[in-house]
């Protein structure tokens, strides 16, 4: 089984360029998805520190879940 993407040149140069760094975007979501879960485990957060950053970890699970991302 193979895939082949053909993209108009340079018309579709974004879309190009998004496919071709589909790693990076995944690398790049999974390195901030690391390090609010640092930030919640090892950091000496006050309560509000922690909870806003436990809100902005569970927003970010909450719009990869939307995109059907897995990291």
């Amino acid at each position: 089984m193979e895939a082949i993407l053909k993209f108009n040149l340079p018309e579709e140069k974004d879309e190009f360029t998004y496919a071709c760094n589909g790693v990076e975007y995944m690398l790049a979501l999974d390195e901030i998805r690391e390090y609010l879960r640092s930030e919640i485990k090892y950091k000496d957060l006050s309560s509000e520190q922690y909870e806003y950053c436990e809100k902005i970890y569970d927003k970010f699970f909450e719009i990869i879940n939307n995109r059907n991302i897995e990291l």
